[in-house]
């Protein structure tokens, strides 16, 4: 009996039926749709199209960890190499809440509007605990969202040097193949990742802000002497004249330095990302240093020795890399941290020790 309980012996109770089960999914959905797997060739030829979807998943195998990830991607990067290197690139920093990627949204409408193509690398910081990152620059640049010829691409630093994402340098390669002629690298904020990102750029901007106390602590020697050019953000209202105040700081500071090897004077600006007053100015300034720079032939100078840095980057990471998946090496790691935690070995003899077990095992396998 299906409903034993409607028995003569349990007289006054009755259960119905009831319907059948409503399922929980589209029914007009039969099956998981599925991403499409592209050969090297295909993502090459979408890419050169300028088709914004393959350049994700492009972008995505690039920062993939997983070797056979690595290998599509670096195969696409050779081929899309020769359709690279035309593009002005832009690297943008600034303290957190300096106002970077308010202002990116606002020099990307500008780009737009003069019939370039943008392409933006937000870097976020990774947590140090959960590994994670938000990844929500696209929310704080409305209308550059929007826009067709626009392409934002916020990626976790995942550890690596001052919270610039490990293959940033590879997604510019990408990103340029695609028909991007205008590229921004948005670091996390003051740290080390400046280093990495005046590495990989032709400008260097850097966004201070007014009013918020002593400026002069914003000037710190390594970063000043980065820069290319010095923007005062939040120029607008009662804040006018702090702003130009802290202009004429920064200009005074700057004199101070030795004249960058490009032979160009870095400005300051003051300008207004929420109101978007001065990004003319600001663009005229980098429109003017590129072409300066270009004639002067320190341009491609600076790209060439940007090619030769991140080959060494490069070589240093597969070493890195190479070293912490040798399975000789995986074996007596963990034994080799318990000796130093001992203190029977210092920690730069078991650093030694595993070097030449390391070095060791490739010459067995030469």
């Amino acid at each position: 009996m299906e409903h034993p309980e409607n028995d003569e012996l349990y007289r006054g109770l009755k259960v119905n039926k009831g319907i059948s089960g409503v399922p929980t999914v589209n029914p007009y959905l039969t099956k998981r749709l599925q991403r499409k797997e592209y050969s090297p060739s295909e993502f090459v030829e979408g890419i050169l199209k300028g088709d914004i979807t393959t350049l994700s998943q492009a972008v995505t195998l690039v920062e993939s960890s997983k070797y056979e990830h690595q290998q599509i991607a670096q195969e696409v990067i050779e081929k899309c190499l020769p359709h690279a290197g035309r593009s002005v690139r832009v690297g943008i920093t600034g303290v957190p809440g300096a106002g970077k990627s308010t202002s990116i949204d606002a020099f990307g409408i500008y780009m737009i509007e003069q019939g370039h193509r943008l392409a933006v690398l937000a870097i976020d910081p990774s947590s140090e605990r959960s590994k994670g990152s938000i990844l929500g620059d696209k929310t704080r640049m409305e209308e550059l969202s929007r826009e067709k010829n626009a392409f934002i691409r916020p990626s976790p630093s995942a550890g690596s040097l001052g919270g610039v994402a490990r293959r940033t340098r590879e997604t510019i390669v990408l990103c340029e193949a695609a028909g991007f002629d205008t590229i921004f690298v948005e670091t996390v904020g003051v740290g080390q990742s400046e280093t990495a990102v005046h590495s990989m750029v032709d400008f260097f901007l850097l966004i201070q802000l007014a009013g918020t106390g002593d400026e002069l602590q914003g000037i710190k020697r390594g970063i000043m002497e980065m820069a290319d050019g010095i923007i005062i953000n939040k120029a607008d209202g009662d804040n006018v004249d702090k702003a130009k105040l802290a202009a004429n700081q920064f200009r005074n500071a700057l004199h101070l330095f030795p004249l960058p090897e490009s032979g160009w004077t870095p400005q300051v600006l003051t300008y207004s990302g929420y109101y978007k007053l001065g990004v003319v100015e600001i663009w005229k300034m980098i429109d003017e240093y590129i072409a300066f720079t270009k004639n002067s032939g320190y341009f491609d100078l600076k790209r060439n020795d940007q090619s030769k840095y991140w080959m060494y980057e490069s070589i240093n990471d597969t070493l890195r890399d190479t070293f912490y998946h040798t399975p000789a090496v995986v074996d007596r790691l963990k034994e080799a941290e318990q000796q130093v935690l001992n203190n029977e070995i210092s920690s730069f003899v078991a650093a030694k020790q595993m070097m030449d077990l390391f070095l060791g095992n490739i010459s067995k396998n030469v």
